[in-house]
């Protein structure tokens, strides 16, 4: 029983962008039931960019599930953007989940877009000024909302998917300096409440691929910047590595394993 699973963020696409990915996204299908997508879809975050994301990942013959990264908040068009995407066959999550049925079994996803904070020993705390009180309450809301989205899900196999870092690992590479505005551990303790098989994130366009909750779930960044391709591929099941990984270029070349 497995479910392969496509996974790709920061593509930060505009009308100078749009195309670029298509190639290899056409043929999706033949290597993923289904498509994650973590964030930073677009530059600016406007209704007119969320259209050229509808062009870039619509009918693409396998579901494609998303959250919003910060960019899709720079103009205040939110709402029209979830809505462009919605259209497009595109599923939006913030502090919500999806259950798809596959061959391979029952996949669940919660997402959440997440939000900064730092990790143990270096993070912000709830105190002194409102403004710092409200920054990580934020911090906090995000997290609990995707604990509680974990947590509703009813399937075989289930994947965290966000847009800011769970753990430092995978911000190896970024200046320490900006760990904190690049993710934060509730992120990981939420993932860690689940029995989560696999966490997807993308954000840190300088840090590293891989990297592990402290409770051992697998981390990876799908940021393109780090990947390098169209697209990483993941292969779940009960009898794999859940970090068993292929990857998929934009030249429509068969996946290579690494």
């Amino acid at each position: 029983m497995v479910i392969r699973i496509a996974a790709v963020g920061d593509v930060h696409l505009d009308e100078d962008v749009v195309g670029r990915f298509r190639p290899a996204l056409e043929e999706v299908a033949d290597y993923a039931d289904v498509l994650l997508l973590a964030g930073d879809l677009t530059r600016h975050g406007t209704e007119a960019e969320a259209r050229c994301v509808a062009r870039e990942f619509g009918g693409l013959g396998v579901p494609v599930v998303t959250v919003l990264g910060n960019h899709e908040y720079q103009c205040d068009e939110v709402p029209q953007v979830v809505r462009v995407l919605e259209a497009a066959g595109i599923t939006v999550l913030e502090g919500t989940g999806v259950v798809m049925d596959f061959p391979g079994g029952r996949l669940g996803v919660a997402g959440v877009k997440g939000f900064g904070g730092g990790f143990a020993g270096r993070c912000a705390s709830d105190f002194g000024e409102p403004e710092m009180k409200a920054f990580v309450r934020t911090t906090a809301e995000s997290a609990d909302a995707l604990e509680a989205a974990l947590h509703s899900l009813d399937c075989d196999l289930l994947v965290a998917l966000t847009h800011y870092a769970p753990v430092p690992d995978t911000l190896a590479g970024e200046p320490p300096e900006i760990y904190a505005f690049l993710g934060c551990y509730q992120l990981g303790q939420a993932i860690d409440s689940a029995p989560t098989a696999l966490a997807l994130h993308g954000h840190a366009h300088h840090g590293t691929e891989r990297g592990t909750t402290p409770g051992g779930v697998r981390v990876r960044n799908v940021a393109h910047p780090v990947i390098k391709q169209a697209y990483s591929i993941f292969h779940l099941g009960d009898h794999l590595d859940q970090g068993e990984v292929s990857r998929k270029d934009s030249s429509g070349t068969k996946p290579a394993w690494n």
